[in-house]
């Protein structure tokens, strides 16, 4: 599901160009705090833009996510939850985007 739409509530970028990063989170979760922190060191790194949403700006999103915040979405695919894995969203971002596939690891 692609969470762009009318009333999906405020985004934020955080860097330039297309956000290709979307987080999903509500309000007082622990976890997206964590996670916002995640995303930002792997948007700054790789130079990729960032938004962030609130599922409880929009039914559709809270009825798809909201058990599951936080989210990532990788270019409008969701990616994971609850955490961020830093190294595999960075492959993600480099076109690996479902491999969990690492060097040594068969």
């Amino acid at each position: 599901m692609n969470p762009d739409g009318p009333g999906d509530g405020p985004a934020s970028a955080e860097a330039d160009g297309e956000a290709r990063i979307t987080l999903l989170t509500r309000v007082g979760c622990h976890l997206c705090d964590t996670a916002r922190d995640a995303i930002i060191r792997v948007a700054r790194r790789e130079g990729v833009g960032w938004r962030e949403v609130d599922v409880d700006s929009a039914p559709h999103l809270a009825e798809e996510y909201g058990d599951r915040v936080p989210v990532t979405l990788v270019d409008g695919r969701e990616h994971g939850y609850w955490r961020v894995e830093e190294e595999r969203l960075r492959r993600a971002l480099a076109g690996s985007r479902w491999s969990l596939w690492s060097p040594g690891r068969h």
